[in-house]
């Protein structure tokens, strides 16, 4: 039977949870993952679990931190002065802002302390720094 390489297009049905047993996302009620082995589509981890199965296949891992969203970086983490945000924009903590970065790409901050003069605002993926573990189906090399 075909077992899935680099290069080959899958539909994978999935379920990740953290260590405690919470489920973060599943595609269970959805329409199977499909993506391209190798890629770049999914987090690294994620690509080497699935290469190898076949059709039918169920399996579950856990994805180190490392090969899935990174290691958290307090670098990543920045306190700005209220002044270069919008007068207009109302502060909370957990609030998502899109932000421009020096070499014009955008980045996805959350708000994670606030002052009257200051807010801290954290780049970092909220997945960083967690180990992943996944309950994997193949349903299909396309």
């Amino acid at each position: 039977m075909a077992q899935a390489k680099t290069g080959d297009t899958v539909r994978v049905h999935y379920t990740g949870t953290f260590d405690d047993g919470t489920i973060f996302d599943t595609s269970v009620e959805r329409e199977p993952l499909e993506f391209t082995v190798g890629g770049g589509m999914v987090i690294v981890g994620f690509d080497a679990a699935v290469t190898g199965m076949e059709p039918g296949q169920k399996k579950t891992v856990n994805i180190p931190a490392e090969q899935a969203y990174g290691p958290r970086s307090e670098e990543l983490v920045a306190e700005i002065g209220r002044d270069r945000l919008p007068p207009d924009l109302e502060i909370e903590i957990g609030q998502q802002l899109q932000v421009g970065l020096a070499d014009g790409e955008q980045a996805v901050v959350l708000i994670v302390d606030a002052s009257e003069t200051t807010v801290t605002l954290d780049a970092n993926h909220p997945m960083a720094g967690m180990d992943l573990n996944f309950e994997l189906e193949m349903i299909e090399i396309v």
